[in-house]
């Protein structure tokens, strides 16, 4: 499996670091550190890309709305069927959180 490629001690740390948070506020000021804004939109940019595929809205729509790349878009919509269900899982945590 892919993901058992990425374990290991640093990444373990780095996701203990980040469920360590206690609140939004907390993710910005932690993620403002650790990564470059656009590395933060990236990351943003592509669980929007998955919430909107997920609803069935086209490329073209997505990529108007989003500034996604086609290829941003195809990463994301592989992930979305072949992946590790993540992006399902944050995706109906958020709806259920509404």
């Amino acid at each position: 499996m892919q993901i058992d490629k990425l374990r290991g001690k640093e990444l373990n740390q780095l996701f203990e670091a980040i469920l360590s948070l206690k609140d939004v506020e907390e993710c910005y000021r932690f993620f403002d550190d650790l990564c470059t804004v656009n590395e933060i939109q990236s990351l943003a940019q592509r669980l929007e890309v998955a919430r909107m595929l997920r609803e069935g809205f086209t490329y073209h729509k997505i990529e108007t709305e989003t500034g996604a790349s086609t290829a941003t878009i195809s990463r994301v919509k592989r992930c979305l069927n072949y992946g590790s269900d993540a992006y399902q899982l944050v995706l109906e945590r958020l709806d259920t959180d509404k």
